[in-house]
Protein backbone atom coordinates (compact mmCIF):
# COMPACT_ATOMS: atom_id res chain seq x y z
CA UNK A 1 0.00 0.00 0.00
CA UNK A 2 1.19 3.47 -0.98
CA UNK A 3 2.41 6.04 1.75
CA UNK A 4 -0.12 8.60 1.78
CA UNK A 5 0.48 11.81 1.98
CA UNK A 6 -1.44 15.35 2.56
CA UNK A 7 0.51 18.66 0.53
CA UNK A 8 -1.36 21.72 2.10
CA UNK A 9 0.42 24.46 -0.80
CA UNK A 10 -2.19 27.85 -1.77
CA UNK A 11 -0.07 28.23 -5.19
CA UNK A 12 -1.28 25.90 -8.20
CA UNK A 13 1.82 25.33 -10.11
CA UNK A 14 3.65 24.25 -7.12
CA UNK A 15 1.12 22.04 -6.32
CA UNK A 16 0.86 20.48 -9.39
CA UNK A 17 4.86 19.96 -9.35
CA UNK A 18 4.86 18.22 -6.00
CA UNK A 19 1.98 16.16 -6.79
CA UNK A 20 3.22 15.22 -10.26
CA UNK A 21 6.74 13.98 -8.77
CA UNK A 22 5.68 12.54 -5.42
CA UNK A 23 3.10 10.61 -7.64
CA UNK A 24 5.65 8.99 -10.55
CA UNK A 25 7.60 8.39 -6.88
CA UNK A 26 4.73 6.00 -5.99
CA UNK A 27 3.16 7.92 -3.19
CA UNK A 28 -0.64 8.50 -2.90
CA UNK A 29 -0.97 12.44 -3.00
CA UNK A 30 -4.17 14.44 -1.33
CA UNK A 31 -3.91 17.91 -1.69
CA UNK A 32 -5.53 21.40 -0.16
CA UNK A 33 -4.95 24.99 -1.06
CA UNK A 34 -5.54 26.27 2.42
CA UNK A 35 -5.37 25.76 6.10
CA UNK A 36 -8.90 24.65 6.98
CA UNK A 37 -9.25 22.89 4.31
CA UNK A 38 -5.40 21.11 5.02
CA UNK A 39 -6.66 20.23 8.45
CA UNK A 40 -10.26 18.69 6.97
CA UNK A 41 -8.42 16.57 4.92
CA UNK A 42 -5.98 15.61 7.59
CA UNK A 43 -8.69 14.57 9.72
CA UNK A 44 -10.64 12.40 6.66
CA UNK A 45 -7.58 10.98 5.26
CA UNK A 46 -5.11 9.72 7.79
CA UNK A 47 -1.71 10.66 6.21
CA UNK A 48 1.76 9.40 6.63
CA UNK A 49 3.26 12.48 6.42
CA UNK A 50 2.35 16.34 5.67
CA UNK A 51 3.74 18.27 3.29
CA UNK A 52 2.96 21.94 4.87
CA UNK A 53 3.66 25.79 3.18
CA UNK A 54 3.87 28.50 5.52
CA UNK A 55 2.00 31.13 3.96
CA UNK A 56 -1.09 30.02 3.72
CA UNK A 57 -4.34 32.39 2.95
CA UNK A 58 -6.92 32.96 6.34
CA UNK A 59 -5.23 30.10 8.44
CA UNK A 60 -1.22 30.43 8.63
CA UNK A 61 1.24 27.27 8.24
CA UNK A 62 1.63 27.70 11.97
CA UNK A 63 -1.23 27.60 13.12
CA UNK A 64 -2.24 24.48 10.76
CA UNK A 65 1.07 23.05 12.22
CA UNK A 66 -0.27 23.35 15.99
CA UNK A 67 -3.47 21.95 15.50
CA UNK A 68 -2.14 19.01 13.98
CA UNK A 69 0.32 18.76 16.80
CA UNK A 70 -2.37 18.42 19.03
CA UNK A 71 -3.55 15.75 17.70
CA UNK A 72 -0.92 13.60 16.06
CA UNK A 73 2.93 13.32 16.16
CA UNK A 74 2.61 12.35 12.17
CA UNK A 75 6.09 14.07 10.29
CA UNK A 76 5.33 17.41 8.81
CA UNK A 77 8.02 18.88 6.35
CA UNK A 78 7.56 22.77 6.34
CA UNK A 79 7.77 24.30 2.80
CA UNK A 80 8.59 28.30 3.12
CA UNK A 81 9.82 31.21 0.48
CA UNK A 82 11.64 32.53 3.38
CA UNK A 83 15.31 31.88 3.70
CA UNK A 84 15.94 33.59 7.37
CA UNK A 85 17.03 31.07 10.07
CA UNK A 86 14.70 32.50 12.64
CA UNK A 87 12.06 30.57 10.22
CA UNK A 88 13.51 27.57 10.33
CA UNK A 89 14.14 27.56 13.91
CA UNK A 90 10.20 29.10 15.04
CA UNK A 91 9.19 25.61 12.71
CA UNK A 92 11.28 22.84 14.31
CA UNK A 93 10.61 24.16 18.30
CA UNK A 94 6.93 24.50 16.89
CA UNK A 95 6.85 20.22 16.37
CA UNK A 96 8.05 20.36 12.54
CA UNK A 97 10.11 17.71 11.55
CA UNK A 98 12.17 19.46 8.18
CA UNK A 99 12.27 22.08 6.13
CA UNK A 100 12.46 23.23 2.99
CA UNK A 101 13.13 27.01 1.35
CA UNK A 102 11.21 27.84 -1.64
CA UNK A 103 12.42 27.13 -4.64
CA UNK A 104 13.90 23.78 -4.00
CA UNK A 105 14.99 20.85 -6.09
CA UNK A 106 12.48 17.52 -6.59
CA UNK A 107 14.73 15.11 -5.82
CA UNK A 108 15.68 16.86 -2.67
CA UNK A 109 11.90 17.25 -1.42
CA UNK A 110 11.65 12.97 -2.57
CA UNK A 111 14.64 12.00 0.03
CA UNK A 112 13.19 14.34 2.38
CA UNK A 113 9.57 13.02 2.53
CA UNK A 114 11.21 9.21 2.37
CA UNK A 115 13.96 10.21 4.83
CA UNK A 116 10.92 11.25 7.29
CA UNK A 117 8.71 8.06 6.77
CA UNK A 118 12.07 5.98 7.46
CA UNK A 119 12.60 7.76 10.77
CA UNK A 120 8.80 7.42 11.39
CA UNK A 121 8.22 4.28 10.84
CA UNK A 122 8.57 0.95 13.55
CA UNK A 123 7.25 -0.56 16.92
CA UNK A 124 7.74 3.05 18.84
CA UNK A 125 5.95 4.80 16.77
CA UNK A 126 3.04 2.02 16.69
CA UNK A 127 3.20 1.60 20.80
CA UNK A 128 2.78 5.82 20.73
CA UNK A 129 -0.27 6.19 19.03
CA UNK A 130 -2.52 3.52 21.68
CA UNK A 131 -3.86 4.97 24.70
CA UNK A 132 -5.22 2.73 26.84
CA UNK A 133 -5.91 3.72 30.84
CA UNK A 134 -7.93 0.23 32.11
CA UNK A 135 -11.13 1.75 30.53
CA UNK A 136 -10.91 3.48 27.30
CA UNK A 137 -8.96 2.51 24.36
CA UNK A 138 -7.90 5.13 21.71
CA UNK A 139 -6.27 3.78 18.86
CA UNK A 140 -5.02 7.05 16.90
CA UNK A 141 -3.19 5.67 14.01
CA UNK A 142 -6.11 3.76 13.36
CA UNK A 143 -8.80 6.16 14.96
CA UNK A 144 -10.37 3.66 17.06
CA UNK A 145 -12.11 4.15 19.93
CA UNK A 146 -13.10 1.14 22.69
CA UNK A 147 -14.29 0.85 25.87
CA UNK A 148 -13.47 -2.41 28.17
CA UNK A 149 -12.36 -3.77 25.06
CA UNK A 150 -15.74 -2.74 23.09
CA UNK A 151 -15.35 -0.50 20.08
CA UNK A 152 -17.63 2.57 20.48
CA UNK A 153 -18.63 4.07 17.18
CA UNK A 154 -18.12 8.24 17.32
CA UNK A 155 -18.89 11.28 15.33
CA UNK A 156 -15.56 12.59 13.84
CA UNK A 157 -15.84 15.63 15.93
CA UNK A 158 -16.93 13.34 19.12
CA UNK A 159 -13.45 11.46 18.03
CA UNK A 160 -11.57 14.66 18.00
CA UNK A 161 -12.90 16.24 21.36
CA UNK A 162 -11.68 12.83 23.09
CA UNK A 163 -8.10 12.78 21.39
CA UNK A 164 -7.10 16.22 22.37
CA UNK A 165 -8.51 15.77 25.87
CA UNK A 166 -6.54 12.19 26.17
CA UNK A 167 -3.37 13.82 24.56
CA UNK A 168 -4.45 16.66 27.22
CA UNK A 169 -4.93 14.35 30.51
CA UNK A 170 -5.26 16.34 33.43
CA UNK A 171 -5.10 19.67 32.37
CA UNK A 172 -7.76 21.95 31.89
CA UNK A 173 -9.07 22.80 28.85
CA UNK A 174 -11.39 25.95 28.32
CA UNK A 175 -14.52 25.57 26.27
CA UNK A 176 -12.63 27.89 23.27
CA UNK A 177 -9.40 26.21 23.50
CA UNK A 178 -11.29 23.22 22.57
CA UNK A 179 -13.52 25.00 19.91
CA UNK A 180 -9.53 25.90 18.01
CA UNK A 181 -8.81 22.44 18.40
CA UNK A 182 -11.72 20.27 17.57
CA UNK A 183 -13.52 22.25 15.28
CA UNK A 184 -11.75 23.04 11.98
CA UNK A 185 -13.55 26.39 11.15
CA UNK A 186 -14.80 27.58 14.97
CA UNK A 187 -16.34 30.82 14.24
CA UNK A 188 -19.57 31.34 14.90
CA UNK A 189 -19.45 28.53 16.96
CA UNK A 190 -20.70 29.35 20.69
CA UNK A 191 -19.12 27.52 23.98
CA UNK A 192 -22.25 25.53 24.44
CA UNK A 193 -21.34 23.50 21.81
CA UNK A 194 -18.44 22.31 23.36
CA UNK A 195 -20.85 21.00 26.48
CA UNK A 196 -23.33 19.23 24.45
CA UNK A 197 -20.64 17.71 22.82
CA UNK A 198 -19.10 16.74 25.73
CA UNK A 199 -22.19 15.07 27.07
CA UNK A 200 -22.84 13.23 23.78
CA UNK A 201 -19.31 11.34 24.60
CA UNK A 202 -19.86 11.20 27.72
CA UNK A 203 -22.58 9.05 26.71
CA UNK A 204 -20.86 7.21 24.65
CA UNK A 205 -18.12 5.96 26.45
CA UNK A 206 -21.05 4.91 29.41
CA UNK A 207 -19.26 7.65 31.50
CA UNK A 208 -22.05 9.62 33.61
CA UNK A 209 -21.03 13.40 34.58
CA UNK A 210 -20.53 13.74 38.49
CA UNK A 211 -17.32 13.44 40.80
CA UNK A 212 -16.17 9.67 39.02
CA UNK A 213 -16.22 11.16 35.61
CA UNK A 214 -13.54 10.45 33.50
CA UNK A 215 -13.84 13.53 31.82
CA UNK A 216 -14.45 16.13 34.58
CA UNK A 217 -16.03 19.84 34.13
CA UNK A 218 -14.04 22.45 36.22
CA UNK A 219 -16.63 24.89 37.03
CA UNK A 220 -15.34 28.19 35.61
CA UNK A 221 -12.72 27.11 33.63
CA UNK A 222 -13.18 23.66 31.20
CA UNK A 223 -12.96 20.31 30.96
CA UNK A 224 -9.88 17.63 31.70
CA UNK A 225 -9.51 14.39 30.79
CA UNK A 226 -9.05 11.98 34.29
CA UNK A 227 -7.29 8.39 33.33
CA UNK A 228 -9.61 5.55 35.08
CA UNK A 229 -7.96 3.83 37.93
CA UNK A 230 -6.17 1.10 36.94
CA UNK A 231 -8.01 -2.02 37.28
CA UNK A 232 -7.37 -5.81 36.93
CA UNK A 233 -6.19 -5.22 33.71
CA UNK A 234 -3.65 -2.89 34.99
CA UNK A 235 -4.28 -0.78 32.13
CA UNK A 236 -0.88 1.69 31.26
CA UNK A 237 -1.19 4.94 29.44
CA UNK A 238 1.09 5.70 26.45
CA UNK A 239 1.02 8.66 23.77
Amino acid sequence: MSDQILLIEDEPDITLGIRTVLERSGFAVTTAANGRGGLRAFHSQHPDIVVLDVGLPEMDGWTVLDRIREMSEVPVLMLTAHGQEADKVRGLRAGADDYLTKPFGMAELIARVQALLRRSGGADKEAAEVFDDGTVQVNFAAHEVAVAGVPVELTATEYRLLAVLVRHRGQVLSPTKLLELVWSDPLGIGPDRVKYSVMRLRRKLGDAAGAGSLIEAVRGFGYRYRAAPAGPRGGAATG
